[in-house]
């Protein structure tokens, strides 16, 4: 099993540094095209709302990004020092009334793009998981 991470202040220009990282498992791990695109949407989806809404744009706050991978499964935690969400209530974006709401997308956008998605402490954590070789 191997394991790596980024603890970056809670900034949106940070996302920049997500994708580094995210392009840097995809050299070291050699991800495939697919599961790479899926990844670096769903994953940079996460970490915007760990920064926005977890942790309010507050840059004495860190969001956490963690990878593990082992023989079949890569694996994001994103980790937010905010106060959490109800995540079991969330509104559906593909509904009538929700189409032309500017937000609302992103978690849905990361249970369609990953494999597994868990929401743990409250929603201040959430694990995208993503099968290789599927």
């Amino acid at each position: 099993m191997k394991n790596i991470r980024i603890e970056v202040p809670a900034l949106s220009e940070n996302i920049r540094m997500i994708e580094s990282f995210i392009d840097n498992a995809k050299e070291q791990f050699h991800l495939d095209d697919d599961i790479y695109g899926n990844i670096m949407i769903a994953v940079t989806e996460a970490v915007n709302n760990a920064i926005k809404h977890g942790s309010m744009n507050d840059s004495s706050k860190n969001v956490l990004l963690s990878l593990s991978l082992d023989e079949s499964t890569i694996k994001f935690k994103v980790e937010d020092q905010g106060p959490g969400f109800n995540f079991h209530n969330l509104p559906d974006p593909t509904s009538p009334e929700n189409l032309e709401k500017p937000g609302g997308r992103g978690i849905f956008l990361m249970k369609h793009l990953s494999d597994e998605v868990d929401f743990k402490e409250g929603g201040r954590i959430v694990e995208l998981s993503f099968y290789m070789n599927a």
